[in-house]
Parts: C-alpha cells; sequence; structure tokens
C-alpha cells in the first residue's frame, strides 16, 4: 500500500482528493491535516510515501511544511496542490526538494497521475507548468551571462577549464596582470568567492562541460 497524507484547510477539498485517490485499491489515507503544522506532526507519525499539501495553509504553509516534512522523512514525496500559478513559487518549490506541482483547476485531469509519478519517485509538473519552468531558468541563464563582459567570460572559461593565470594571459594575449585584473571583477560581479565558485557559474551557464 502507498500511504498518503492529505493536508488542505477545506473539509470539501480534502473530500475531493480523497474520492479521485479512492480509485486505486492500492492507495491508502493515513492522514488529514487543516493546518501547516498539523501535517508536519501528521507526517512524523504516519511517515507517509506521499503528502499532498495545498500551498495556503495556515500557520506553515506548503513549501515550509513541505521542508520539515522531508527534513524528517527525506523518503516522503510532496505534491503542492494549489491554486496559485506563478515562478516565485516554483523556484520555492523546487529548492524544498518537492518535486510534484499540481494546480486545484487540473485536478480532475491529472491528479492520479501526479500521484502515480511521485510513487514511482519520478517528478511530476504539467505541460504549461514546465515550459514555465525552462522559460525562467533560460531567462536566469541570460541575464548571469550577460553580467560579465566578453573579456571576462573568456577569463572564466579558461579559468574555470584549469588554466593558470599566466596560461590564460598567454591564450589570450593579454599581460597577466590585465587578466588578474578581468578575474577580480568577475567574481566581484557573481560574488565568487572561490575558483569553485567560478567553475560552477562555467557550468552552470554551458561555457565548459561538466
Amino acid at each position: 500500500m502507498t500511504r498518503i497524507l492529505i493536508a488542505d484547510d477545506h473539509e470539501i477539498v480534502r473530500q475531493g482528493v480523497k474520492a479521485i485517490l479512492s480509485k486505486r485499491e492500492r492507495w491508502q489515507i493515513v492522514g488529514e491535516a487543516a493546518d501547516g503544522r498539523d501535517a508536519v506532526g501528521q507526517a512524523r507519525l504516519t511517515e507517509p510515501e506521499i503528502a499532498i499539501l495545498d500551498y495556503a495553509l495556515p500557520f506553515i504553509n506548503g513549501v515550509e511544511a513541505a521542508r520539515q516534512i522531508r527534513l524528517h522523512s527525506p523518503k516522503t514525496e510532496v505534491l503542492i496542490f494549489t491554486q496559485h500559478d506563478n515562478e516565485a513559487l516554483l523556484r520555492n518549490i523546487l529548492e524544498a526538494g518537492v518535486r510534484g506541482y499540481l494546480l486545484k483547476s487540473d485536478a480532475t485531469q491529472y491528479l492520479i497521475q501526479a500521484v502515480e509519478a511521485l510513487e514511482h519517485r519520478q517528478p511530476f509538473f504539467t505541460k504549461t507548468v514546465s515550459d514555465m519552468l525552462v522559460s525562467s531558468y533560460l531567462a536566469k541563464s541570460d541575464a548571469a551571462s550577460s553580467i560579465l563582459t566578453s573579456r571576462e567570460t573568456a577569463v572564466v572559461k579558461l579559468i574555470a577549464e584549469g588554466h593558470s593565470n599566466k596560461e590564460t594571459a598567454a591564450v589570450l594575449g593579454l599581460s597577466e596582470k590585465t587578466i588578474e585584473s578581468h578575474r577580480a571583477a568577475a567574481m566581484r560581479k557573481l560574488d565568487a568567492k572561490s575558483t569553485a565558485a567560478l567553475v560552477r557559474y562555467a557550468i552552470r551557464n554551458r561555457l565548459i562541460e561538466a
């Protein structure tokens, strides 16, 4: 049996979710909660495989509840079930380790599919949400890349590939002092405290292959 916890502050929504999930005999509802604190407490007691959490829960919202649940039980997959649809929320749920996101307006069509995906340890996002995530990622990537000048970008790329300042200077036909200046400027703009941070930036922005 796959154990499922449902948290929503509207009983009619909880009952609706239960009605949809009851179509699968192998799914067992082990708990219901009307607020975030209760959801966290019940998750600790029941240790469900899947927790379906409304985002706008009282006391503790769904994202914070998800963080606390996964801290105690990392194997619990979380589906944020909400009427809210925006990029900031999507970023927050991904940072919290949530791998499922479903709008309440899509519940009739996708709820079973979402739970099945999480049951098999697979992420679930509808195509509309996936497109939003990709667009957001590309926009962030382009914005980050535009922070640096073309010369600073070239310096970061070579350093990330393992070249020393002297070797980078030779490749670009510049003085070592100029390379040090470009490197310092790039690190300041990126708030990078180490060479490793420059390497991570280069990989994220596809300057080099991981």
